[in-house]
């Protein structure tokens, strides 16, 4: 599904290499987990992806379904089914969620919703994140708590059905109940769709409730170990000084 060959990117009019080298293949229906510290090169890898204009590949190619994606805009990465989760979504004042999300869900569909039927295939989505049916009238994340803000990451997710979703320290500020909600969307469609992960974060604790097929360490720039989720467990007890190569 994604291979990631020899990659190496620049911050964008910069000279300062982030990632030196990265080689990287997920499958269908596998959870990849990277972990390292701050610095190291996790975001950028996801914000590379996707096609931030933050950054520049200097040499390397990023695969998907086998055709290469890097000259593909972040809007065309989406419609082909890649979905990133932000760290810090983003507030969208005058722009209902129900209009926004019946909106992105009509650009993917092969028969588009008229919003009352709209309204109905949400509900499940809504249920499952435990999101008052309210919050649809609302502007998109506009006063909205850390917490709320990642659960409207994941109803976009739910509504989009993404082949991988890319999911950048959506742990992040999560309190133990938020991050249960949260993994349990992951887990829905991953079981349901076959949908792959790329699970980028600090912490060990929300692979308590997603459990990687494979876990990386990236340090400097590059990808330096991998294991299964018992890699993790490793960090935790050692740190990541005591792992590197």
């Amino acid at each position: 599904m994604l291979n990631i060959h020899n990659l190496k990117v620049k911050l964008a009019n910069k000279d300062n290499e982030i990632l030196s080298g990265v080689n990287l293949e997920i499958k269908e229906n596998e959870i990849h987990a990277i972990m390292g510290r701050n610095g190291s090169g996790k975001s950028t890898l996801a914000q590379t992806i996707m096609g931030s204009t933050s950054y520049e590949v200097t040499s390397g190619d990023i695969l998907f379904n086998g055709k290469s994606i890097l000259a593909l805009s972040p809007t065309e990465k989406s419609l082909q089914g890649i979905f990133l989760s932000f760290q810090h979504p983003s507030e969208i004042p005058g722009v209902s969620i129900l209009g926004y999300l019946r909106m992105i869900y009509n650009k993917r569909a092969a028969k588009p919703l008229s919003p009352i039927a709209f309204k109905k295939y949400i509900q499940e989505k809504l249920d499952l994140l435990g999101i008052p049916k309210e919050f649809l009238n609302r502007y998109f994340n506009e006063g909205f708590s850390g917490g709320e803000k990642k659960r409207m990451e994941m109803l976009q997710m739910l509504v989009v059905e993404p082949k991988l979703a890319i999911l950048d320290e959506v742990d992040s500020g999560l309190d133990v109940d938020s991050l249960k909600i949260v993994s349990k969307a992951v887990t829905y469609l991953h079981e349901t769709t076959g949908m792959a992960v790329l699970l980028i974060t600090h912490y060990t604790r929300i692979l308590k409730y997603i459990e990687p097929d494979f876990v990386h360490i990236m340090d400097t720039g590059i990808i330096s170990k991998t294991g299964d989720k018992n890699l993790a467990h490793k960090i935790e007890e050692v740190g990541y000084e005591e792992l590197r190569s």
